[in-house]
């Protein structure tokens, strides 16, 4: 297979995975899977060691990424996708384990641009730690701060229950 069109495919799965791991994170982990990403919505201290039950969803990628580089030796395309499923992985463990959540590497938030719009949309995601009710699903794109604080509030005031006083 000739590399550059090879690549293509790479980086073409590095921007399906964003929608893949939209799609995850919304239905799945905030939905049937919420008995592991319920530990990434907890507040954590050193008691709890570097990993939590959420790096489950980690390891069950690493092994799809896996088994597509070993089924890669008979369907070289297989490479090619594990690839930029791989790639994919890397940039979600700098920019969420290692930007957002500073697990390594950042030790301070960002302070402008892509990135500070990233960490606050992902901080905005965390305001919420129940199955229901977050915003902001995607790892690597983040919807404008503004209007997810306004979807997040309205959220909120929606779940309040109605004041009936009687009058």
């Amino acid at each position: 297979m000739n590399i550059v069109f090879g690549l293509l495919i790479s980086l073409a799965v590095v921007v399906l995975m964003e929608f893949g791991a939209y799609a995850l994170h919304r239905w799945v982990m905030h939905g049937w899977g919420w008995g592991w990403h319920k530990s990434h919505h907890e507040e954590h201290d050193e008691h709890h060691g570097p990993f939590e039950k959420n790096d489950l969803y980690a390891l069950v990628f690493a092994v799809a990424a896996v088994a597509l580089f070993a089924l890669g030796t008979w369907v070289p395309l297989l490479t090619w996708i594990a690839i930029g499923v791989t790639a994919y992985g890397v940039l979600y463990f700098v920019f969420h384990d290692g930007l957002v959540h500073q697990r390594w590497l950042f030790k301070k938030p960002p302070r402008s641009g892509y990135l500070k719009r990233l960490y606050q949309a992902h901080r905005l995601h965390h305001a919420v730690d129940e199955k229901d009710g977050a915003v902001s699903f995607g790892f690597l794109y983040a919807p404008p701060v503004a209007e997810l604080s306004k979807t997040l509030g309205e959220r909120r005031k929606a779940a309040k229950p109605a004041d009936h006083t009687p009058l």
